[in-house]
């Protein structure tokens, strides 16, 4: 009877994929790895480094369980470790991607000298007056006037939108990207609720909110609390 294996390397363009079985004890992969990878970098160009990419399916490992993969496989004189993949997170990653998904929704004033900081979208429902701020790691909408700091993909999303029914910011962010206040309008001037969002060029530009159905079609995720 053939025996399992419990590692399998497969070469891509970019270097190796190492999938690794998820069933067995995590001593026998080691010593499956180890034997496999020594194996394996004695036919390669010694000149050459390797990308090495592993997957280990519905397996849980720690971070030392982890660094000890990395260090074995980087102990083969060229191969270089991309990223070690699993399908398994903990309890407190699953609940900081919830909270990074979900929508709040805050009725209040943001007066000067008031931060308000949401790890996930924002719905506010009030004003941002002049010194006020609202940060986001997504989207921030505002039903009501932004006149503060609005704060949007403070974790690094490009992609966040900052939208209010009355844009007149002091400074708006979106990433590692801002702005300086847009040019005052004329007071008989009709505002209609308008959108920030970067633009290819990594600048960004505010425009009436329509633009955001072609921009940001996965703003529909919203929709149903989802």
């Amino acid at each position: 009877m053939k025996k399992r294996q419990n590692v399998t390397i497969k070469g891509t363009k970019e270097g190796l994929v190492l999938h690794l079985d998820d069933t067995c004890s995590y001593e026998e992969l080691k010593r499956e790895l180890d034997h496999k990878l020594s194996v394996n970098s004695s036919t390669q160009d010694e000149r050459q480094l390797t990308s090495v990419k592993v997957a280990i399916g519905n397996r849980y490992i720690t971070e030392s369980q982890r660094e000890e993969l990395k260090n074995l496989i980087l102990k083969k004189k060229n191969f270089v470790v991309e990223e070690i993949e699993s399908n398994v997170i903990t309890k407190e990653e699953a609940e900081r991607l919830i909270a990074e998904t979900e929508v709040m929704t805050v009725s209040r004033i943001i007066r000067s000298g008031q931060v308000l900081e949401v790890p996930g979208d924002l719905l506010l429902i009030g004003d941002v007056n002049p010194g006020g701020t609202v940060m986001a790691g997504g989207n921030i909408f505002i039903m009501g006037t932004l006149k503060g700091m609005a704060h949007a993909g403070c974790y690094g999303n490009e992609q966040a939108v900052i939208a209010a029914s009355n844009m007149k910011p002091s400074q708006l962010r979106i990433s590692d990207c801002l702005n300086r206040a847009p040019d005052s309008v004329q007071s008989n001037e009709k505002r209609e609720m308008e959108c920030a969002y970067i633009d290819d060029e990594r600048q960004i530009i505010v425009d009436r909110l329509q633009v955001l159905i072609q921009l940001r079609p996965n703003l529909t995720r919203l929709e149903g609390g989802h």
